[in-house]
């Protein structure tokens, strides 16, 4: 089977515990204002891989990976978009002991059939929550938040897995309508969440924006500190009490 990747980054530190190995899957069904890959949106676009090729690069990099605590992250993009060609690739790296994340921002139905076959393989899900206000979430991202936070309840209390919660933090626009209190009160239901990250807004991707002709929206918007996002962080995951 053929897949549609981005990119590889074969040693990455951000994207999950340890030493990670980091596929960029092809194809987004969200389109976020603040988006930084928006090269990744069109399903059509990056470079064809077949899963077996994909699956001999990853298992390459197998001892490195084990040694490093890690694993292989499938990102994008939203990866659960080439759902068949996942389950491929996951079964076979999960017979080899791999750690298996993926990172997803959960638009997708709790009932569907391949998505849980899917789930049987991952290890962990870094799960991007974008607005927690309804209608700011439709305005920001395209969509309705209602399958994600539903998706979000199904993977940790049903099929309990294990989960990170990624927020970015756009002062301004993330944190109307008490959407960081709802982020504390939503997370409190979530019974496997092991980490919550609250990502600082950045504009590094927004040169893409303009190769690619688009109309980069968000306009003066503070870039948050570090600190600030800590503290928003601490104030979420109070030991998820």
């Amino acid at each position: 089977m053929i897949g549609r990747i981005h990119s590889i980054e074969s040693f990455s530190k951000v994207d999950g515990p340890g030493i990670r190995y980091v596929v960029f899957m092809q194809g987004c069904n969200l389109r976020c204002k603040f988006c930084h890959n928006p090269d990744t949106w069109e399903k059509f676009g990056g470079i064809e891989i077949s899963e077996e090729e994909l699956i001999e690069r990853i298992l390459k990099a197998k001892s490195y990976l084990k040694n490093g605590k890690g694993g292989v992250t499938f990102t994008g993009g939203e990866p659960l978009l080439q759902m068949d060609f996942l389950i491929n690739v996951c079964k076979k790296i999960k017979e080899s002991g791999i750690h298996i994340a993926i990172d997803t921002a959960g638009n997708f139905d709790t009932t569907d059939e391949k998505l849980n076959e899917l789930i049987k393989y991952v290890d962990l899900f870094l799960f991007d929550i974008k607005h927690m206000d309804d209608k700011e979430h439709k305005d920001l991202v395209g969509v309705s938040n209602d399958k994600i936070l539903k998706l979000a309840t199904y993977i940790s209390n049903v099929k309990r897995v294990k989960m990170w919660i990624r927020i970015v933090y756009i002062p301004g626009i993330t944190d109307k309508n008490d959407s960081i209190k709802k982020y504390k009160e939503f997370i409190k239901t979530l019974e496997n969440i092991e980490k919550v990250e609250v990502l600082p807004y950045h504009e590094m991707g927004k040169y893409k924006w303009k190769e690619l002709g688009l109309d980069y929206k968000l306009k003066n918007i503070k870039i948050p500190s570090k600190d600030e996002c800590k503290k928003i962080e601490e104030y979420i995951f109070d030991n998820n009490k």
